[in-house]
């Protein structure tokens, strides 16, 4: 039961947290200054442009001044009701941006001035004597048993975009003649699935070796793997992540951009391609229905009293919570136990280099030059080899200058 993540898992890595917590990570100040300077004049550019379109200046951080722009200015649509007035949250922006190309840039202002504030001004004012920055560790947060991390938040840095890759090109390593080394899992929840359902097929598909999104599509499709294009690749791979996530058809013609029968048509293909898979989510689902709980494979629970609610979106919630629960929280604690053995292994074998970061799937260390095979065999072989998984477990392990290059 819920002892044993308990104690084999978030008790033990109570150490290593503070170790990580104590080395800190390095920031290149230099370089952050040069990043607000130029988002300073983006931002400026930016407002000019919204004030020209709008045929007036206005306070862009107030949302009842910018409700008056779109809605009486420009006469746009609301779309929806908030206490203070019409709603101009992110997703009415987004909706809008099809109307008008205003709500767009504003957008891009809010997302660029929040970036700004949240790491470029406030990390080079988050060091410490050291001249680090000390994230802080917060181990009974998150429900799934993931970390989070607070002060600075260094797991919500944007991961695809240009302007995430900037801020982590500002943290270096620790000292000179180290590197920054990345090892992250590759497509741990998906492999979980293919492990917790048992789907012969799915299991097939990573034991082989082939390219797993590929021969989903190949399976979902009925295509021949060579045939399969970029576009359908990409198309298979939205919908094995939205299985994870339980995402339904809704959401997948979303985030796909296609008809929602399409969408649909694609997940009940999936799942008579997959049937092992359909079943074990199905039984999931029930499993946390009568025990009022979801559990990862570790016996770590997430009780989900929304199961049981009279409103339909909650219980839908609830379904996709119990759903993905066993998938991100087996991760999770995978993870931990990973980052528990190698701070062990680290300092058994009097190795130099540093545990710095945990970010979800990733661990980042920085690493003496004459230590960085030794370190990235270590890390590789503790990842892959710290649980016995019907599936292999993958960890991707890479070096740089930056934490950007190594990432």
């Amino acid at each position: 039961g819920s002892a044993r993540p308990y104690f084999d898992i978030d008790l033990p890595l109570v150490a290593v947290l503070a170790i990580v917590e104590r080395t800190g990570a390095a920031v290149d100040c230099d370089r952050l200054a040069e990043l607000g300077a130029s988002t300073q004049t983006e931002l400026d550019e930016l407002s000019a442009r919204i004030f020209d379109m709008a045929g007036e200046e206005f306070n862009l951080d107030s949302p009842k001044q910018l409700s008056r722009i779109l809605f009486e200015v420009l006469g746009l649509k609301p779309l929806k009701k908030n206490q203070r007035g019409y709603s101009t949250d992110a997703a009415v922006l987004k909706e809008l941006s099809h109307e008008h190309d205003l709500p767009a840039l504003v957008l891009r202002y809010r997302e660029l001035a929040k970036i700004k504030s949240t790491y470029i001004d406030a990390l080079p004012r988050m060091r410490a004597g050291d001249g680090r920055v000390h994230t802080c560790f917060n181990e009974t947060v998150t429900t799934t048993g993931r970390l989070s991390s607070s002060d600075p938040n260094l797991q919500n840095i944007p991961v695809r975009t240009e302007f995430g890759r900037q801020i982590r090109e500002s943290f270096v390593p620790l000292a000179p003649g180290e590197l920054f080394v990345s090892a992250d899992y590759s497509q741990i929840e998906l492999r979980l699935l293919a492990h917790l359902s048992g789907d012969e097929h799915l299991v097939a598909a990573f034991c082989s070796g082939a390219d797993f999104h590929a021969s989903t599509a190949s399976r979902v499709f009925d295509l021949p793997v060579e045939e399969v294009t970029p576009q359908l690749r990409s198309r298979a791979k939205a919908v094995n992540f939205g299985i994870v996530y339980g995402q339904q058809a809704f959401g997948l013609s979303q985030s796909l951009g296609i008809p929602f029968g399409e969408a649909k048509e694609m997940i009940d293909r999936y799942f008579e391609a997959y049937p092992g898979v359909r079943a074990y989510l199905d039984d999931t689902v029930a499993k946390a229905k009568e025990q009022g709980f979801a559990e990862t494979m570790f016996g770590r629970k997430r009780h989900v009293s929304e199961l049981k609610a009279a409103n339909a979106a909650q219980r839908g919630f609830g379904e996709r919570t119990a759903m993905n629960h066993p998938m991100q929280g087996s991760a999770a604690d995978i993870i931990k136990l990973a980052m528990g053995e190698v701070q062990r292994r680290l300092m058994a074998e009097g190795l130099r280099a540093k545990l710095l970061l945990q970010v979800h799937d990733e661990l980042d260390f920085s690493v003496p030059e004459d230590e960085l095979e030794v370190v990235s065999a270590l890390a590789k072989e503790v990842m892959e080899g710290v649980v016995k998984l019907r599936v292999p477990l993958v960890a991707d392990v890479s070096a740089g200058a930056t934490w950007a290059e190594a990432h």
